[in-house]
């Protein structure tokens, strides 16, 4: 009997053990999959024109929500200048209610009450940015994408182009009955002369179904894929060594980040001599135009 007691007990502990590891494993791959760099790269929709082209135009199709919410996801972004590249940096205090430590330095420079402060902080405050998931009509073979874009507080972006189209259209994700938008683009400079690409209007089809071979479109429909997996988000040691003012480099025989000399003098919200650029205000800030491949 005391041997059948000892069995049953170890046999409990065991089935609890293999529980407590499978749910804790299915925790920890929640909302996120593994996919190649390859892979990746052509998960992203962008806007840019490339170089020597004035206007083009792209169509996309916006895909409709499992539950029904809104397909446009409100996500907060830092814009730095990181080797004088501009870069978007995934703001862990406002999406996530942790540690931020850009906003940190937003909020000291503010609190000094000066003048040159204020105009420094700009540049360490998070923003609003929206994601939605969408099929490149001209790249379907690639499958859903992602097309993130700036947030307008004059209503001059890129969302205040479509949401007219909603009101005037109804739902353009419906699966049926929806519409594809096409994404009307042209270059504009700064007044240094550095060309960008702005999206000038955002038309739309007439409705149609998101494909014509049902089985493809429920492959869409049902793609598990999220932005989180495509865009990257960086640890707080990073985060940390760009309000240091620091240059984050990978370093492939290490596996991890490494960050700016011991020897330079860093100072809050400062910056490296080789992180200086002519431009100090990013050209697409006010344009809604993400044009910067998101690792």
């Amino acid at each position: 009997n005391n041997n059948r007691e000892k069995r049953k007990i170890m046999a409990n502990a065991l089935d609890a053990v293999l529980a407590q590891y499978e749910q804790n494993t299915s925790k920890s791959n929640t909302g996120r999959q593994s996919i190649s760099q390859e892979d990746r790269l052509k998960r992203y929709f962008t806007t840019y024109l490339p170089k020597g082209t004035s206007s083009g135009q792209k169509r996309v199709r916006i895909l409709p929500t499992p539950d029904g919410s809104s397909p446009f996801k409100e996500v907060w972004y830092h814009e730095v200048q990181i080797d004088g590249k501009w870069t978007k940096l995934y703001d862990p205090g406002k999406n996530d209610g942790e540690r931020s430590p850009l906003t940190e330095v937003y909020e000291e420079l503010i609190s000094t009450g000066k003048e040159s402060d204020k105009d420094l902080a700009r540049q360490y405050r998070p923003r609003k940015f929206y994601i939605v998931k969408l099929i490149d009509r001209d790249n379907e073979d690639h499958g859903p994408k992602f097309w993130r874009f700036k947030d307008n507080y004059k209503q001059e972006g890129i969302l205040d182009k479509i949401i007219p189209i909603w009101k005037a259209k109804g739902d353009v994700t419906d699966a049926n009955e929806g519409r594809d938008l096409m994404v009307e683009l042209s270059k504009a400079k700064t007044p240094k002369g550095i060309e960008y690409t702005v999206v000038q209007t955002v038309m739309y089809d007439d409705p149609c179904a998101i494909h014509t071979d049902e089985s493809q479109m429920k492959e869409w429909m049902t793609n598990e894929l999220t932005w989180q997996d495509v865009y990257a988000q960086k640890p707080v040691e990073y985060l940390e060594a760009i309000a240091r003012g620091e240059t984050p480099v990978w370093s492939s025989d290490l596996k991890k980040y490494v960050y700016g000399d011991d020897s330079s003098e860093v100072v809050l919200g400062g910056s490296n001599e080789s992180t200086k650029t002519e431009e100090t205000t990013d050209p697409q800030s006010k344009m809604g135009v993400d044009t910067d491949l998101p690792f």
